[in-house]
């Protein structure tokens, strides 16, 4: 049997290529599995060819210094492809690099089944031209993708959100409390401020500010922070409950929440949380992005998945702590229409987003694929 070749470029890639590999392994437990990745998708059964942890990158000087390497790894990838010993390749995401991956796979003639793919419906629509001539199978992770891709000639299927097999245990909103040292009855705001120290240069002080106005209005608030597993906030200026690497605890345990947009919005629809969504960016970037994102009405994913507004939008001037506070109080009070109302918008968004199992639809198809 021929080899499967799984590229992931960065560490979410390198966490869903592993929920791959290991429903490959546990549906062909003997097919041979070359990855470019990290220490997971190792750990789930694949052979590393090139880790990738040696080689992250952050910001516009990172990715040029990295150019080097990406351009040996491509050479190495396109011998491995020409040598006729792989079957099938799997890419994860980092579209830069494995669109050009693609295209190798292509002249090889080797298939190509890519799951995540660009999110060419929101900026960077010339790729679909050649994500149409590279690209056997798409894996798509958001439910209007098909249909977005379909139109464009691309066999694109919806396998789920890797979310969901995340949260498959959710913990009660007691046990949440209980382990963050929340009395039951306290009104409680999370804040979500982003992942990257770019994100939290542009949201922190905002968000903190917003939720000192709360707390003004309403003196039993307690606030809960959100922070990602490589972060340290300083206590003095966000002073407030940090909670690293547990976002579905801070999620069970929240009334409401103030979340950075991107995938965090999609985890608030899936623990039942009511949020509003905000987002700022340097000037110049927002005017390139302003340029490029064409004919998408949302910036949160809570509200693209189903098309209308679920959760209202702070984007760039307008998040203003007043505003946002505003938006906020009515979430935090129980029985509020406001509240009610976006609950059921919630789990709107959740029965859009279908069942668990993501890692191992694409398995199959895989599987299916394989030459």
């Amino acid at each position: 049997m021929r080899e499967v070749l799984v590229v992931a470029g960065e560490a979410s890639g390198d966490l869903h290529a592993a929920a791959v590999v290991e429903a490959l392994r546990s549906l062909s437990p003997g097919i041979p599995i070359a990855a470019v990745g990290g220490a997971r998708t190792h750990a789930a059964g694949a052979v590393l060819i090139e880790d990738i942890a040696a080689h992250a990158v952050m910001g516009y000087a990172g990715v040029v210094r990295q150019i080097p390497f990406h351009l040996r790894l491509l050479g190495k990838l396109k011998a491995r492809l020409a040598g006729g010993g792989v079957g099938l390749v799997i890419l994860v995401d980092y579209p830069g690099f494995n669109l050009r991956v693609a295209a190798a796979a292509k002249a090889a003639g080797v298939p190509v089944l890519y799951f995540i793919t660009p999110k060419v419906w929101a900026w960077r629509a010339g790729r679909l031209k050649e994500m149409r001539r590279t690209i056997t199978r798409a894996a798509v992770i958001l439910p209007f993708e098909e249909e977005y891709l379909r139109k464009h000639g691309i066999a694109a299927t919806y396998v789920g959100n890797p979310l969901l097999d995340g949260a498959r245990d959710l913990p009660s909103r007691t046990h949440a409390r209980a382990a963050l040292d929340l009395a039951d009855d306290a009104p409680v705001l999370a804040l979500f401020p982003g992942s990257r120290r770019g994100e939290l240069a542009q949201h922190l002080d905002v968000f903190t500010a917003t939720a000192r106005a709360l707390q003004a209005r309403m003196p039993s608030l307690r606030v809960i922070v959100s922070v990602a597993p490589n972060m340290v906030l300083d206590p003095a200026r966000v002073p407030f409950q940090l909670v690293s690497g547990g976002s579905y605890l801070v999620w069970r345990a929240a009334d409401a929440a103030l979340v950075k947009s991107g995938t965090s919005t999609l985890e608030a629809a899936i623990a039942n949380t009511p949020l509003i969504v905000a987002y700022r960016v340097g000037t110049l970037n927002y005017e390139i992005a302003r340029r490029l994102i064409r004919g998408i009405r949302y910036i949160g994913l809570v509200n693209l998945v189903v098309d209308r507004s679920v959760a209202r939008e702070f984007i760039q001037s307008a998040m203003r702590p007043g505003a946002m506070a505003d938006a906020l109080e009515p979430l935090l009070v129980p029985g509020s229409p406001a509240r009610t109302k976006m609950l059921a918008d919630l789990a709107d968004v959740r029965a859009a987003l279908g069942e668990p199992g993501a890692a191992e639809r694409v398995a199959r198809m895989a599987l299916e694929m394989i030459a």
